[in-house]
């Protein structure tokens, strides 16, 4: 994924660049002669500030979309489990892994991953992944594609489709006419049925099959984002069946089942690969949280959840919705990554290249 620094540099550059030349222009004419000349003086102020202005608009963008939508009480887009499935019910994603062993390298990946940091809900009421469900009947997009691992198409994405503001620019949209799913990284509109992005991908949502070997997707492990969230819906029903995205801030150059990509230089074996599970020890008492966080923390026990991007310590992605409970960040911030283990779910894979999951 880009680098955060990659927005800011030019700025940094130019604000260095007028920094040298406020600083010779002091130093011939003086600060007196300044005063004389209240225009150039103004000028130097303005083109000393165009950093921090640039990067304080720059660090604002991404929460414009989330303040309106906490301001018009925003809600998540329903899927109904008769609209498309969320994948066979025996993919992977949808298989429980409370039974399943211990991986024998969850001591030394927990370490690196921060025992003691924060359980961190990667949503609440004014934060979280937004998408878009269609109909079917939006038509073919033109689609410019950056990289050789997406999907060519045909995408059918409606000029109206969400995209999230920031450096990865999602833009996810359920085809509920086709059951597929449409997900793109550095998105951008750019005209009527037209869209260029870094990588794409198509996912059939009734489908086991899983991208080739290698492959990216929106998503740094080459899986899908949308089945991972944590929905809203699905908590007012009172339970989530399947496993739940996650990041980490560090990871290691190599995927495990059902990943088919990893994101990192690094080949320290004590960090965790792209697509590992991991779970909610049995042991944990979730007895003293709000149903709708005991509802999540269930299937962190049951499900578990899939290192599926670098990003934050145990950050868990949802939904964007603004009838998520405000308390449920602070609750999240009870459990630690110690409370957590990797899973060994090598046992339920029938095929390498199929995400369908023994019983």
């Amino acid at each position: 994924m880009p680098s955060a620094w990659n927005t800011y540099l030019p700025l940094l550059a130019l604000w260095c660049a007028v920094l040298a030349i406020a600083s010779l222009v002091v130093r011939e004419l003086g600060v007196r002669c300044l005063r004389k000349y209240p225009l150039t003086a103004l000028v130097l102020i303005l083109s000393l500030s165009s950093f921090p202005l640039g990067a304080m608009y720059k660090l604002s963008r991404p929460y414009r979309t989330r303040i309106l939508a906490m301001i018009l009480r925003e809600k998540s887009a329903p899927i109904s489990p008769g609209m498309c499935p969320m994948f066979p019910p025996d993919h992977i994603w949808n298989r429980r892994v409370n039974e399943l062993p211990v991986d024998p390298n969850s001591q030394r990946y927990v370490q690196q991953m921060g025992p003691d940091d924060k359980l961190h809900a990667d949503f609440g009421l004014a934060g979280g992944y937004r998408y878009t469900v269609t109909d079917g009947t939006a038509p073919n997009n033109q689609i410019t594609l950056e990289s050789s691992e997406s999907d060519p198409g045909p995408y059918h994405i409606p000029d109206d489709a969400h995209v999230e503001e920031g450096t990865d620019e999602h833009v996810l949209v359920l085809d509920r006419g086709r059951c597929l799913l449409y997900e793109l990284f550095g998105a951008t509109h750019t005209g009527p049925g037209r869209w260029t992005a870094g990588s794409a991908a198509i996912f059939d949502l009734r489908s086991n099959r899983l991208r080739p070997a290698g492959w990216t997707s929106a998503d740094g492990a080459g899986t899908a984002i949308l089945p991972g969230l944590a929905r809203y819906e699905e908590v007012a029903a009172g339970r989530i069946a399947h496993a739940l995205r996650f990041t980490t801030r560090r990871t290691r150059r190599a995927y495990v089942w059902p990943a088919r990509h990893f994101a990192s230089a690094s080949n320290d074996p004590s960090l965790p690969p792209m697509g590992q599970r991991f779970r909610l020890k049995g042991g944990v008492e979730i007895s003293g949280f709000s149903r709708e966080t005991q509802v999540i923390l269930t299937a962190l026990k049951e499900y578990g959840m899939i290192l599926a991007d670098n990003g934050g310590n145990w950050y868990v992605s949802g939904a964007l919705d603004s009838r998520w409970p405000g308390s449920m960040p602070r609750e999240f911030a009870q459990l630690h990554g110690s409370d957590f283990e990797a899973v060994d779910v090598s046992s339920l894979m029938i095929s390498p290249d199929s995400a369908q999951a023994r019983q």
